[in-house]
């Protein structure tokens, strides 16, 4: 076969970005680079030809999760809200509360490949002291841009952003008890009266 395209190779480099993001945060970062290039449907050989690691391909598919994930909620990779985005008085507590009951639904504690890349690489990142400063700064700017997502008047929504991941994780660890859907329910209720009579989050200047 002749060699393919600049076009087609770049489409199959995203294609890999694309598995590796959603595998990565349903079965772990120790999937193997064979498992990886067979789902994107390409051959193993072709890893090696778009990135010079494994540990290159983890950095950006947390970057590609991130971003879908920003994509889907209005709001640009730097955590930054978009055009239309939040810009009337209230908006943000609306959008706060979809977040709050979106995040801690059934739906997404049964679609971790397509879930929040927050809880989807926590494990993994905390097993691997070692993993690259860059990959964890990726990380550590998607933390932030979740929590102040979640800030209402002086609180900065990290705490918020700890329960709903800690009940994410446990709820999807009890899946086959009713305790599972218990702590997402009690998460989701905790946070939404926590919030309730709270005013607009400050102006981000970072």
């Amino acid at each position: 076969m002749g060699r393919v395209s600049r076009a087609q190779a770049e489409e199959n480099r995203q294609r890999v970005v694309a598995t590796a993001s959603r595998m990565f945060r349903e079965k772990g970062t120790a999937v193997s680079i064979a498992d990886l290039m067979q789902s994107a449907g390409l051959t193993h050989g072709g890893f090696h030809k778009q990135f010079a690691s494994k540990e290159d391909l983890i950095g950006e598919a947390i970057t590609h999760a991130f971003e879908e994930q920003a994509a889907h909620s209005g709001v640009t990779s730097e955590g930054q809200a978009g055009e239309h985005a939040e810009g009337r008085p209230g908006e943000h507590e609306e959008a706060r509360r979809k977040l709050i009951e979106d995040y801690l639904s059934v739906w997404h504690r049964d679609h971790s490949g397509d879930g929040c890349p927050v809880s989807g690489f926590a494990a993994d990142l905390g097993r691997e002291p070692d993993q690259a400063a860059d990959v964890r700064h990726i990380y550590r700017n998607g933390v932030r841009n979740r929590a102040a997502r979640l800030a209402t008047g002086d609180d900065d929504g990290m705490a918020q952003l700890c329960t709903m991941v800690g009940a994410l994780v446990l709820a999807r660890a009890t899946r086959d008890d009713p305790l599972s859907e218990e702590l997402l329910g009690a998460a989701r209720t905790a946070l939404l009266r926590g919030g309730a009579d709270q005013s607009e989050p400050r102006q981000r200047t970072d």
